[in-house]
């Protein structure tokens, strides 16, 4: 009896280590999924040991071309040499700009040749948001008082090599202009 109920407690412990119903306790990204463009159920804790950009996206806003490319060559620049890690989140709460079902928006990707990971569309703001943008936001607030949202389509985060949320950056900030503050981080 004792080693079912010690069963059970281990059980519930794991399920309760992923997506926490409170965000704030989490200790850091890893205690999170994500579902990847292809429906896949991805643990973060994947992404242990490498710093992170984690990134909302849209492929109708005007800073998608210039935010694609830049995305890209920031990941041919230090995804093998460093171990970054791009996690981009599309979500379509910014005046529709990410109108699409997942496999439109991976196939837009492929057409940008997009070599970072795409994940499922998602909230950002309000109360559906996805736990892990709950958890960013509660990290790194937002510039506006007392206004944790995200802003628009590209907003950035970088999550060092302990999943910790160290910088977020507005979406008017170019993915190039990144470089510095990431290299601060490998």
């Amino acid at each position: 009896m004792l080693k079912i109920l010690c069963f059970l407690l281990a059980i519930s412990a794991l399920s309760l280590s992923k997506n926490p119903d409170d965000y704030k306790k989490a200790e850091s990204v890893y205690d999170f999924t994500a579902t990847d463009i292809s429906g896949n159920e991805v643990s973060l804790d994947k992404y242990k040991g490498h710093v992170l950009v984690i990134i909302n996206v849209a492929t109708n806003c005007t800073m998608t071309e210039r935010n694609y490319k830049q995305l890209n060559e920031i990941y041919d620049k230090f995804g093998q040499s460093k171990g970054l890690r791009i996690l981009a989140f599309p979500c379509n709460q910014f005046m529709n700009q990410e109108p699409g079902t997942n496999a439109e928006i991976a196939a837009f990707a492929k057409s940008m040749n997009v070599k970072f990971d795409m994940f499922s569309k998602i909230e950002v703001n309000g109360d559906g948001a996805h736990p892990l943008y709950k958890y960013l936001k509660f990290k790194q607030p937002g510039t506006k008082e007392n206004d944790d949202s995200i802003e628009w389509n590209f907003a950035k985060f970088i999550i060092d090599k302990n999943g910790q949320v160290v910088e977020r950056h507005v979406p008017q900030d170019n993915p190039l202009d990144l470089i510095p503050s990431l290299e601060k981080y490998f």
